[in-house]
């Protein structure tokens, strides 16, 4: 179970490597693609500082959970995964409710997948 629980957190945190590339490089080409329901297309391109910072803050998501990978001590090390991932978990619960529910299946479904993982391992 601990190689699938490292596998799931790589996932959560390459994703979240992904949503910041697209949120602070490429709000307008594939950030739009990707929440076109949820924003009209007009509203990118004056959108698109906002979406900056929130690229940044999953950026801060996927180094946290890269982090407990280099961390040595076992109870730090799952500590710590469990912290970045129940946060990646709660903002996708809030996206899926505040923007389109395709959130929970991408973003929290994952992170919550990944917590059962650490717990059971």
């Amino acid at each position: 179970m601990e190689i699938v629980a490292k596998i799931l957190i790589a996932v959560v945190a390459l994703e979240h490597l992904y949503i910041l590339w697209m949120e602070m490089f490429a709000w307008e080409t594939k950030g739009k693609e990707v929440f076109k329901a949820a924003l009209p297309p007009e509203m990118f391109k004056p959108t698109k500082g906002l979406a900056a910072n929130q690229g940044l803050y999953n950026g801060f998501l996927a180094a946290g959970l890269i982090w407990s990978f280099l961390i040595e001590n076992p109870k730090w090390q799952t500590n710590i995964a469990l912290f970045f991932l129940t946060c990646v978990a709660i903002a996708g619960i809030y996206g899926a409710i505040s923007a389109t529910k395709k959130i929970f299946f991408v973003q929290a479904l994952p992170a919550i997948l990944a917590i059962v993982a650490v717990l059971l391992k």
